[in-house]
């Protein structure tokens, strides 16, 4: 197998499928308004600062530690300026959860059709095969607020059937606890390195949004291991701005962080 090509981390341009994801991650919070938006890992994150640095200008963003900011932080920037507005320690970040006034965009190793993640282990639970990160804040993030996914390699290996153990809960098993456990459930979309996909449909099973530039509806079918429902006209996802790339070029990702996370 031929050895993957480095990326171009400095690209000009048009923009890169990497910065396409970065939008795509960016409009999964559009609407929110005034909540906590907590992007994990390189391409949400930008997505978060990208949003909050243009259409959702009322996102309360963390510095990723305890401290929320009101600027964009650039990643791959250490000693980069922090504009602070406030101090959020982990104990206060519960009361957050519970409200359900949080939007939370994670990774999943495994995804099914009702939007089931696993960020934990891959395997029998009773002798798994790969240890991974473990529940995590999964079960209570999903339960309580909104939670998007983005998921950098579209596979059948991470689009299942039936996910190994389930730690992000679905819409099939949220609805069997019933409206009070459950109000504040909801799965604004899934962002992959193919794709955008949600859950409007009848019964809240996965759908394709859009495919990215140079992506086919089959490729994304042929990716994915799950039922998935493709309707007849399937667009194409929004392309970054000239304005929108400058801010992910020279404002927010200087370092080129974004091209290293996505499978193209």
């Amino acid at each position: 197998m031929a050895d993957r090509p480095e990326p171009d981390l400095h690209p000009t341009g048009p923009a890169t499928r990497a910065e396409i994801c970065v939008l795509a991650c960016a409009e999964a919070f559009r609407g929110d308004g005034e909540i906590m938006a907590n992007p994990i890992g390189t391409v949400p994150v930008l997505g978060g600062r990208l949003a909050a640095a243009t259409f959702e200008p009322d996102l309360v963003m963390t510095d990723g530690g305890a401290l929320l900011v009101t600027n964009p932080l650039p990643l791959g920037v250490p000693d980069a300026e922090k504009a602070v507005e406030g101090w959020n320690p982990y104990r206060a970040m519960f009361d957050v959860v519970w409200s359900g006034r949080r939007h939370v965009m994670m990774g999943a190793t495994q995804i099914d059709a009702h939007g089931n993640q696993n960020i934990a282990m891959i395997g029998d639970p009773q002798r798994p095969k790969a240890q991974l990160l473990g529940f995590r804040g999964a079960p209570g993030n999903t339960i309580n607020h909104a939670t998007s996914y983005w998921v950098p390699n579209h596979s059948p290996r991470v689009f299942v059937e039936r996910v190994d153990v389930v730690t992000g809960v679905g819409y099939d098993r949220a609805a069997a606890l019933g409206p009070r456990s459950s109000r504040f459930h909801r799965i604004p979309r899934v962002v992959s390195n193919l794709a955008v996909l949600d859950f409007e449909t009848p019964d809240h099973t996965l759908r394709l949004a859009s495919i990215h530039r140079g992506v086919s509806v089959d490729d994304v079918v042929a990716a994915t291991g799950c039922a998935l429902a493709v309707p007849d006209d399937v667009p194409e996802t929004p392309v970054p701005t000239d304005s929108d790339l400058a801010l992910i070029r020279d404002v927010l990702d200087p370092t080129g962080l974004r091209e290293r996370e996505v499978q193209a």
